[in-house]
This record gives C-alpha cells, structure tokens and sequence, in this order.
C-alpha cells in the first residue's frame, strides 16, 4: 500500500467458518478495504499474503497445523511485512506478550468500532513500514517449527528437524534438509540467535544440526572437517570452531 489513498488488502485466516463470514461481513462495511483471501490454516495464511501482497492479515490463533502466533513469526519476515491483528477467543491478558508482534488484537465475537481500530492501526502501520525497513521478530519470543522459503511467487515450508546444516551463499542462505535444497532470505547470525539450541556454528558462513554431527576428522594437510549423518561430504570446520565442535561430540 503507498499512501493514504490507496485501498488496504486484507486476508482473512480463521479455521471457524462462522468466524469468517463475520469478519467478511464487518470488512464489507469499512471503506478502503479489498479482502483477497479467506483461508483456514496458518500455512495458507502464508500462502495468502505471498500471493497477493496482503497488508494485513487478521490472524485466528489457535488453528491447526501452523498457528497464528507461528504465521505471525513468518510474517514478521516478509518483505514487505504485512501488519498482523490477532483474532482470539482469550481475553487481553493472554496476548499481553505478543503485542510487539501484533498492531492490534480483537476479542470474538468482534465488534465493529473495534474492528474499525484496528484497521486503522493497520493503515498507519502500513504507511510507515518502508521506512523502517525489513520486519523484526524480537516480539516473537519462541523458535519457529519451521522455516519459509519464497522462491518464484511460492512457499515452501521445512520442519526445523529435518534440516540437516545452513550455509550461507551471499544474500541467501541454504537450506539443506531431508527432502533437498532451499534458499531463504534470512542472515545465518538471526538463524543462530533464534535456534542456537539446535544448530552450532562450525564455519563463518555454515551451522549445522546438533543432532546430525557424527565425528570430527583431521586431514593430511591439517584440515578439520564435520561428518554429518544424512550428508555425505564432510563439512570444513574453521580452526576458532574446532574447540566447540569437539566439545559437542564429547557430549553426544
């Protein structure tokens, strides 16, 4: 959306069909509002705002499979970052820790002055994003169950467990997991503060999972390398990570 004049795109993503056509029909009375999807799960939400450069997303919490408060920290990612108002069943204090992430939350059954609010929250939201550049998740305080990748208009979503290292490629970082390649848009250092738990770093430009590390090998030239389970090229290790790296081995 550029400027006060332009009309604001909404995606609804509710699992509660009722809940839906209320907040359709709220939509149909607010002016500057185009509502371009309606979707019943956190993954189409993602799909949603993809497709359709959505400014806002007005995001039920408890859904299945992804949740809205997981959607929310995709979001938080996206390029533009669309604003997020939460639509939940639990009253303020529930939500008190992600209003950082969120411009407004609604209390169901939804009222029209609140809804009417938030939109405008949303509006100013929206005006001034580009200016304070790319989305930040320091609201979103829990680890993602999985990441985003963006690549020709689509997503692909992978299981944070099936991911075997990162690497990073200049803008990008490479995803390599149980069912290939990916790249996504994110820096190796925000993966590393966000699943420092899971991964650790064994190059500047590569993290791999815990869990896959199998040995540590020196070769005839003095080079250190980490064996993963499911990889079959052994990854160089950087002579100030070989110290951690053999620590975690000790500890398997």
């Amino acid at each position: 959306m550029n400027g006060e004049g332009a009309w604001m795109k909404v995606v609804i993503a509710d699992d509660e069909p009722l809940a839906r056509e209320r907040l359709r029909t709220l939509l149909a009375d607010q002016p500057g509002v185009e509502l371009v999807a309606e979707v019943g799960d956190g993954h189409a939400a993602l799909h949603a705002c993809a497709e359709h450069d959505a400014d806002l997303v007005l995001l039920d919490i408890a859904m299945p499979g992804i949740d809205g408060l997981e959607a929310a920290r995709h979001l938080a990612a996206f390029e533009p970052r669309p604003a997020v108002v939460f639509c939940t069943a639990y009253d303020a204090h529930a939500l008190s820790a992600f209003e950082a992430a969120a411009v407004d939350y609604l209390v169901k059954p939804v009222r029209p002055e609140r809804l009417h609010a938030a939109l405008e929250r949303a509006r100013t939201f929206t005006i001034g994003r580009d200016h304070e550049g790319a989305g930040d998740r320091d609201g979103l305080h829990r680890s993602r169950t999985h990441l985003c990748a963006r690549l020709r208009g689509s997503l692909r979503l992978i299981p944070i467990e099936e991911v075997h290292y990162l690497q990073a490629e200049e803008k990008y970082v490479v995803v390599h997991h149980a069912r290939g390649e990916d790249l996504i848009e994110e820096s190796l250092k925000s993966l590393e503060q966000e699943f420092g738990e899971r991964f650790m770093r064994i190059h500047r430009n590569c993290l791999i999972a815990r869990h896959e590390l199998v040995e540590v090998r020196r070769d005839h030239d003095g080079h250190v390398h980490a064996v993963l389970r499911h990889v079959a090229a052994p990854l160089e290790v950087s002579r100030r990570c070989v110290a951690q790296v053999r620590e975690a081995i000790r500890q398997l």
